[in-house]
């Protein structure tokens, strides 16, 4: 039989803070006095795991798989931002960890498998271990992406939110022939002005809504901080094999600037 002591000492650690005074905060922030309409926000930027939670039990190199991040994506968002200008938050945690592109009532918050791959320390969480990690990590990202966004429209500054993320180039055995994919839920308004800029660049193959499709069950940033504020935004994936290196990285950067310049003027007029 556990004794009194070990169930309050279980429940001490479930609801003290999760991370530590040598973990990472949830987020950075670039550019925070950027002057660009354009936030970008990338959810599964970072791969970090506090330190309390031991790697999750699992092997670095399956943090390093796409399971663990957006592979790539935070050197587009820093490129792209620092050339725009544009105000731009990357969080830092692995998506294993906690997913900070799921409603909290979602099944894949706190995936225990992802992938094929087991993740021995989500599963069974209780109430107080799930609250745990939202309260460290899901909760401030967002709580900061709101603040932002609140100031913006107290100034009157005009915002187009671009959701960043990347894609392995295959799924279950399945090529995914998109070079990037432009995704969207009910607002169209910049998605297809973008699928059409892009699908116009040479030699690109773009997706319209794949490799996913955004729904309020399944995405966070768009249903929330992009629809209902009413702001023009968009999900943009890139195939992850492009943009694992610098290079790749910057050359997307750079062509989603020029386009993005160009197609601004039409959203921040109104």
């Amino acid at each position: 039989m556990i004794d009194s002591l070990t169930c309050a000492r279980a429940r001490a650690v479930c609801t003290a803070p999760l991370l530590g005074p040598d973990d990472p905060p949830p987020f950075q922030v670039h550019h925070p006095h950027g002057r660009s309409p354009f936030v970008l926000i990338a959810d599964h930027a970072g791969q970090q795991v506090p330190q309390a939670l031991d790697g999750l039990g699992l092997a670095q190199a399956e943090r390093d798989r796409h399971i663990g991040w957006d592979i790539g994506i935070a050197g587009v968002t820093l490129e792209l931002a620092r050339r725009l200008d544009a105000w731009a938050i990357t969080q830092t945690y692995s998506r294993l960890v906690i997913d900070c592109n799921r409603p909290l009532a979602s099944p894949t918050l706190i995936a225990p498998i992802s992938d094929g791959t087991v993740i021995a320390a989500n599963a069974g969480l209780d109430a107080a271990a799930r609250q745990q990690r939202i309260d460290a990590i899901h909760a401030p990202y967002h709580a900061r992406i709101t603040a932002e966004l609140d100031l913006r429209q107290q100034r009157g500054q005009a915002t187009i939110l671009v959701a960043m993320h990347s894609f392995t180039p295959a799924m279950n055995g399945v090529e995914r022939p998109w070079h990037a994919g432009v995704l969207y839920h009910r607002d169209i308004r910049l998605a297809h002005v973008l699928r059409d800029a892009l699908a116009a660049e040479p030699g690109l193959v773009i997706g319209d809504n794949q490799p996913y499709a955004v729904t309020a069950t399944s995405d966070y940033a768009v249903p929330i901080h992009g629809e209902a504020r009413g702001l023009v935004h968009v999900e943009l994936e890139i195939r992850q094999d492009l943009i694992a290196d610098v290079r790749g990285q910057h050359e997307w950067a750079q062509r989603l600037e020029r386009i993005l310049r160009q197609l601004a003027p039409q959203f921040t007029a109104i």
